[in-house]
């Protein structure tokens, strides 16, 4: 975030670059940077003449080499930004040449998503020393409650953890998504709101109680009455719930929690410094891990696998995922 930062604040100061080479699996920050690039760096007057939008299904890398050499007409610049350029990876080194000696009055702008190129090549050591080459990296799960805050306050508003962690639960780690839905809840809610699961259940329809959250919960605390409830429901809806996001989230739980029964310093700061979660669910681990001592955390990550398996299919001799979800709660609480 910090680097984009910069980007902006340079492109804002006119510390302009020939080419921006923007790829990696995040799209979020390419399609923001890029658009920065669409809407600030020519006036009104000047795009009409000096702006221009392809797209990589319908151009090749000569036609944009072509358009790149152009002059400006009546500006200081001239910005041609290729969108989707990952339709052409498999033409996109040819792009080297010009990328050795571009047009200093040009500003290409190339989104090259879900890729990223080859560093050992040429087009990357061709772009390295003047241009910018940014690689959006995809934000682990962990990651995206905490650039959901940054991403709020400048705007004025903030979000409960648990309300945070039930639009990664729901959305994973897709930004453009989540920022869609921060966008719907801005428009809706006053500013200097606090998100909360009762936002989040009432406008985008993610229930704040039938979660994988509230299951891990469950049982971590052993609640099996509550987990019950909870598989009940995924089990009604299956295309809501999958089993195999299900199981994979309590894979990654159970993880953690082996981790925490090896920490010699279970000090709440430590554990969340260690275990990579907001101090707020720290007691949430505490009980967990007294309720499940090591050799039983490492049963239960055995049976996950098992299930995880079943749950794709193989050697389940398609029992309904609901059946299967049932079983794999009785096998874990027992």
């Amino acid at each position: 975030m910090d680097e984009v930062k910069q980007l902006v604040t340079d492109i804002k100061n006119k510390n302009l670059k020939p080419i921006y080479f923007l790829m990696g699996e995040e799209a979020y920050y390419i399609d923001k940077i890029s658009d920065f690039i669409e809407s600030s760096v020519l006036s009104e007057e000047e795009r009409g003449f000096n702006q221009m939008v392809l797209y990589g299904r319908d151009v090749t890398i000569d036609d944009i080499v072509g358009q790149a050499k152009r002059f400006p007409m009546m500006a200081e610049y001239q910005v041609v930004i290729v969108k989707e350029a990952q339709d052409l990876s498999r033409h996109i080194e040819k792009l080297a040449a010009y990328a050795k000696n571009p047009q200093p009055s040009t500003v290409l702008v190339i989104n090259y998503k879900y890729k990223k190129i080859d560093k050992r090549k040429g087009l990357y050591k061709a772009l390295k020393p003047d241009c910018v080459v940014y690689e959006s990296k995809k934000l682990y799960d962990n990651q995206v409650p905490d650039w959901i805050r940054r991403v709020l306050s400048p705007k004025n508003y903030t979000i409960s953890p648990k309300a945070a962690h039930m639009l990664v639960e729901f959305l994973g780690t897709d930004l453009s998504k989540i920022n869609n839905e921060l966008e719907k809840l801005q428009i809706i809610l006053a500013e200097g709101t606090q998100i909360s699961p009762d936002h989040i259940e009432e406008n985008i329809g993610i229930s704040k109680d039938y979660n994988n959250f509230e299951l891990r919960k469950a049982i971590g605390e052993r609640n099996v009455l509550k987990a019950h409830k909870i598989v009940n429901y995924f089990g009604e809806n299956p295309k809501d719930n999958p089993m195999v996001v299900t199981v994979s989230l309590l894979f990654s739980y159970f993880s953690q929690l082996l981790h925490f029964h090896g920490l010699k310093d279970k000090s709440p700061r430590s554990v969340a410094s260690a275990l990579k979660v907001n101090p707020y669910f720290v007691n949430d681990y505490i009980t967990a891990a007294r309720n499940f001592p090591m050799r039983k955390v490492s049963a239960v990550v055995s049976t996950l696998r098992e299930f995880d398996v079943k749950g794709k299919g193989v050697g389940s001799n398609a029992v309904p995922q609901g059946d299967l979800l049932k079983e794999l709660l009785v096998r874990i609480l027992s």
